[in-house]
């Protein structure tokens, strides 16, 4: 898939105001400071598209970006760490929750983990709450341009074990990636593409 048109539509925390159009949604969510605006602008080669930041935390709402006029990228506020107020951690997570429970365009997530860490507690219990919702998704390993490939590998191992030992029957499909290097962006691509034709 090339992406021709990438335009920014609406961002929101009400699930009600998300655009009525009835196309594809694919929404991306991970840890803050996963990298994920990152990986947004690499996938649709736009710099600027989702805003980076040092800071963690800097999605705060519900962002639809729709792209080749056929499906929406959806970028959602980070898990986790991030340097906000609880009570604002709690909006954040009530509306993300009601994306996912409510969102009937949806048809599959994309949960970023950053492929230098071991496997994360509250990245295990966010997957385990999208299967036990019956959400489908895969898994996007982000900043691979930092490890050298056989740490990648082992790394990726490790959670897929970690994955299979205490919750799944076989692991998710999963994609390596790294927004500076561009790995991982055609599989991605194709594989949204290759879901967008099955559906039509």
């Amino acid at each position: 898939m090339k992406i021709k048109l990438a335009e920014f539509i609406i961002s929101n925390s009400d699930v009600s105001k998300c655009p009525k159009d009835h196309i594809p949604e694919y929404a991306f969510i991970g840890r803050s400071n996963v990298g994920k605006s990152s990986l947004i602008n690499m996938l649709t080669n736009r710099k600027n598209l989702a805003k980076t930041s040092g800071k963690p935390g800097k999605t705060q709402l519900i962002n639809h970006f729709k792209i080749n006029n056929e499906w929406f990228l959806v970028d959602l506020p980070g898990y986790g760490y991030a340097k906000v107020s609880k009570s604002l951690k709690n909006t954040f997570q009530k509306f993300i929750t009601a994306y996912f429970e409510k969102r009937k365009q949806l048809v599959s997530a994309f949960v970023l983990i950053d492929i230098r860490h071991e496997p994360q507690k509250i990245d295990l219990e966010f997957m385990q709450w999208l299967g036990e919702n019956q959400i489908p998704f895969s898994i996007i390993f982000t900043k691979a341009d930092k490890l050298k490939p056989g740490a990648i590998q082992r790394n990726v191992e490790l959670y897929l074990q970690k994955l299979t030992e205490d919750v799944w029957e076989e692991a998710p499909n999963y994609f390596i990636t790294s927004s500076s290097s561009g790995t991982g962006k055609e599989e991605v691509l194709n594989y949204i593409e290759q879901i967008n034709l099955s559906i039509k």
